[in-house]
This record gives structure tokens, sequence and C-alpha cells, in this order.
């Protein structure tokens, strides 16, 4: 049996990471191929803690400042069931064949979890284990653009901010300079066809 692909998308939040990784499943049912949409914070329950507080109905703490860094350490042990857990774990599936496709992957802690040079050292050493995936593909858009699309949900979580965002954008393209694994950088103001065109053509590349 071949083995599947994992295939990752992160952006900021509005950037359509959803829209085109449900593009990209269709294509590959569409191909005949075994697929897995998936995202994190994962639909196991580890990650419907973490939607919970992200959204205020579960508080850890009154300090602020910690909130941070225990978003880092709960999205690490969702990340390793969501990984390694033997009902649906991304592993197992690629091993059976599928592609693996999730929204948000360990880039988003370094992009969210990081303030400083302590946090920073923090998200490393709890996402030092998890592997790369066979492709990483970012959704390069602005803030303002993504505040703009934003403003049409009728609920934001904390992390839906505008000063937070653009801490977010700038963490995000520390991580893309430095990280030397398969990856898609494409524009998000580009129209979805075009933006789904691309990735296509970089998957079958893989």
């Amino acid at each position: 049996m071949n083995k599947g692909k994992f295939i990752v998308f992160e952006g900021l939040d509005g950037s359509g990471t959803s829209t085109q990784s449900q593009l990209l499943q269709n294509a590959f049912v569409t191909d005949g191929k075994k697929v897995h949409l998936t995202c994190e914070p994962s639909p196991g329950p580890i990650g419907n803690m973490i939607r919970q507080a992200m959204q205020g109905r579960i508080l850890f703490s009154k300090q602020d400042d910690k909130f941070d860094q225990q978003m880092a350490y709960l999205f690490a042990a969702d990340r390793y069931d969501h990984l390694n857990n033997s009902i649906d774990g991304i592993l197992k599936l690629v091993e059976d064949g599928f592609y693996v496709i999730s929204t948000r992957y360990f880039f988003s802690s370094f992009a969210y979890h990081v303030t400083d040079s302590e946090s920073s050292q923090l998200v490393r050493r709890l996402n030092s284990d998890f592997p790369n995936p066979d492709l990483l593909i970012y959704l390069d858009n602005p803030v303002e653009s993504s505040i703009q699309r934003l403003n049409s949900r009728t609920v934001l979580d904390r992390y839906e901010q505008e000063n937070k965002l653009r801490l977010v954008s700038d963490n995000y393209q520390k991580i893309l300079s430095e990280y030397t694994g398969e990856k898609l950088v494409i524009s998000a103001i580009k129209s979805k066809e075009s933006i789904h065109a691309e990735i296509i053509k970089k998957v079958n590349s893989i």
C-alpha cells in the first residue's frame, strides 16, 4: 500500500485556509484518492477544551499574560493526540494511504503563542518532536484584509483582534524564512480559483 501525504494550510484568521482546504479535498476525491480533512484545534477532547477556552467559556487563569503559555501547552497536547491516536490519528491515516489535509499545525503555535524569547523557547521545546508535513501551504493575507473578513463573523475569539494579528503576521514571516521543508506561499488576495490552481500544481509536483 502506498503512503499518503500530510498537507498543512496556514495563514491569518480570515485568509481562506478553510475554503482552500475544502477545494483541495474535493480535488482529491475527484481524483479517486482517499482523503481526510481535519484542523487544529482538533475535533478531539483536548481540542474541544481549547475552543471553549478561546471563546471564554472556560477560564484557566485570571492572569491574561499566562493565556498564551497555557494555550501552548494545550495545543501541544492536542497535537500529540491528533497525530498519534489509534482511531483517526494523522500518522496512522497517512500510513493507510490517506491524503490528510489539516488547517493549522505547529506553525500556528509559533505564530500565535510567541511574544518574546522566553515563549519562543517554550513553543520550540513543546513542538520539537512533531514531524514536518509533506507540504506547508501558507496563504499570505494582509492584516487589514483579515480584519475586514473577520468583521462579518458573529463571534470572534481572543486571537482575532487587530493588535494580536499584527504580531501573528510578523511571527509567520519569521517562521517561513526559517522553515526548510517543502512549502508554497501564495497571496491570499488572489481569486480562490487561481489560488487553488497554484496549489494543485504544487501538490502534483510532490
